[in-house]
């Protein structure tokens, strides 16, 4: 029995052998959306409930009240980091990768096939297609977790009351599905069939460095602290990756001006950065281990700083490649192609009539 084409599969005239690699990576969703499926039935019955509400739902609450109980009018319910967050960071790992594919299948690869783009815009433009998506979602989810609990109004929340930061719904799930994306960037370099050393590196070294600095602040009760540095990250990041967007579809540069633009925003989100770090760890809260992070935090913002120039200008050296290679091929398809003399002769010869065409030359008939 021939298997359909399924989310997150790219048809195809062979059906490849059932549990084969081919097979995987073609119907990995659909496993991975029977995988999930599992925990959400394991919701219904009783005796596997509790097992299944371990991977969907959010634990160590400690306002006091039932979460399972609806009480309208009550304070909401607050929570800190615990062990079994690690089950639901596995579920949400587990959904963030159906995601993917669904914005690979419905929303990039249907853009992409308008567009016929080269190898290396192709690239570009689906990993900066799924980053925009990912850092759009959690830039609008963190400035509105800011502005629900007030941290822009009183900065002094951020310190206040340290290590006692109890976190709202909202805030502690925006961290449970950050911890997941990251995680799930490491699995999808098999499902995106990525092999070369050039580029898993960048995608591991992404997906660790994001995962580990997250779960730090996550389980040392920097979480509001935290909250706020990745806000303005992500709307960094947003905006680069925006423009390389833009540089995709803008092939004659018209808007490579606005550039300037996204540099600004990084290098004013970089000081901001240092600023309220410095604030916050040295001033606000103190002590040896604030210290210690606060060191790594600076030390990471002259690492993004130097990768960022390093970036630019590894850019501006494949554009110029970019631009000889489509030169080049410019002007090999205008060059008219030079036919040979004997080509020019036989044509020549083609144009008199069959008599004088096999009769013998003058000269001939003279040496004769």
């Amino acid at each position: 029995m021939a298997i359909k084409p399924g989310l997150g599969r790219k048809t195809s005239n062979k059906n490849p052998p059932i549990l084969s690699h081919e097979f995987v990576i073609q119907n990995h969703a659909d496993i991975i959306s029977c995988v999930a499926m599992v925990f959400v039935v394991g919701l219904m019955n009783e005796s596997t409930a509790a097992f299944a509400s371990a991977f969907i739902s959010l634990h160590h609450n400690v306002s006091g009240e039932d979460p399972s109980r609806e009480q309208p009018y009550g304070k909401p319910y607050t929570y800190i980091a615990g062990i079994k967050d690690y089950c639901a960071i596995f579920f949400y790992t587990l959904t963030c990768i159906i995601m993917h594919a669904i914005i690979q299948e419905f929303v990039l690869d249907k853009i992409s096939k308008k567009l016929h783009l080269s190898k290396f815009k192709l690239a570009r433009f689906n990993e900066s297609g799924q980053l925009v998506a990912f850092y759009l979602l959690s830039f609008v989810w963190g400035a509105h977790v800011l502005l629900k609990e007030g941290y822009l109004g009183q900065v002094a929340q951020l310190w206040e009351g340290f290590p006692d930061h109890p976190m709202s719904f909202l805030h502690k799930f925006y961290f449970v599905v950050q911890l997941a994306y990251y995680l799930h960037m490491l699995p999808e370099l098999y499902f995106q069939k990525i092999k070369t050393k050039e580029e898993q590196q960048p995608k591991i070294v992404h997906s660790i460095s994001g995962f580990t600095l997250i779960v730090l602040a996550y389980t040392l009760s920097f979480q509001r602290l935290a909250l706020v540095l990745l806000t303005l990250h992500y709307f960094s990041e947003l905006l680069s990756h925006v423009f390389q967007l833009i540089g995709v579809f803008d092939r004659e540069e018209r808007l490579a001006k606005l550039r300037v633009v996204n540099n600004a925003v990084f290098f004013l989100i970089r000081f901001a950065t240092s600023v309220i770090g410095v604030l916050t760890l040295y001033y606000g809260i103190g002590g040896v281990r604030s210290l210690l992070a606060l060191g790594g935090l600076i030390a990471l913002q002259g690492y993004l700083v130097f990768s960022f120039i390093t970036e630019q200008l590894r850019a501006k050296r494949e554009a110029k490649k970019e631009a000889k290679r489509e030169a080049k091929l410019a002007l090999q398809t205008k060059k008219p192609a030079k036919t040979p003399k004997d080509k020019v002769k036989r044509k020549k010869e083609s144009d008199l009539p069959e008599a004088d065409q096999t009769s013998p030359s003058p000269i001939k008939q003279k040496l004769k």
